[in-house]
């Protein structure tokens, strides 16, 4: 069994992304199943072809994709990516779109096909706030949600995908006043906690 897990380059003037940071020090293994890392840029469609391109070439059995949420408090299962491209600010290549679709014919929303109430359930009986989140926003997060969960539609895959958003983490709130952060330990073993869920379920 492969487990595919990206995450994002810094954007927004940060130094570091917290996704990116996790899964870089996720085992190349976890109960028998090989971990494959893909960082992806902070891009529109750049970030969906980098994966599409990676989920072709590896055929992962599952897809976990992690974002940066700077100002949340929890580690977010996100239950819904939406089709629309709307940038608060432009992407890394310095483009920022408005109301865009992202498939001029797709559904308006795909549901995460992870177990996201159980991996939950099993993150705060290990004392790690978590919850189950309703918007991945309309930036690249959402982008590649919703890309990710289309092309497992329209490829009639059997692949689980889904995404989460994890807080900064403590170096990047140094100078943010009250802000909310987790320690990078804590979303490793949030992640590796996540894919043993998945795995258990499959």
């Amino acid at each position: 069994m492969k487990v595919l897990v990206t995450g994002f380059e810094p954007f927004d003037k940060e130094k570091i992304n917290p996704a990116w940071e996790a899964v870089k020090l996720l085992p190349e293994e976890l109960n028998d199943c090989k971990i494959i890392k893909l960082e992806l840029p902070t891009v529109f469609k750049k970030s969906s072809e980098k994966l599409i391109e990676k989920i072709q070439s590896v055929e992962p059995n599952v897809v976990i994709c992690v974002g940066q949420a700077g100002g949340r408090y929890d580690f977010c299962l996100e239950r819904v990516g939406i089709n629309i491209d709307d940038g608060r600010i432009p992407d890394n290549a310095g483009y920022q779109p408005q109301d865009e679709p992202i498939a001029a014919n797709g559904p308006v929303a795909y549901f995460s096909t992870l177990p996201i109430k159980e991996i939950v359930k099993n993150l705060k009986e290990n004392l790690i706030p978590s919850i189950v989140s309703n918007t991945a926003g309309t930036y690249v997060c959402n982008h590649i949600m919703y890309s990710l969960l289309h092309y497992i539609s329209q490829n009639n895959l059997d692949t689980k995908g889904g995404f989460i958003h994890v807080p900064y983490i403590p170096e990047q709130v140094l100078d943010k006043k009250n802000m909310p952060y987790m320690e990078l330990s804590t979303i490793v073993k949030a992640l590796e906690i996540s894919i043993k869920t998945v795995i258990k379920n499959n």
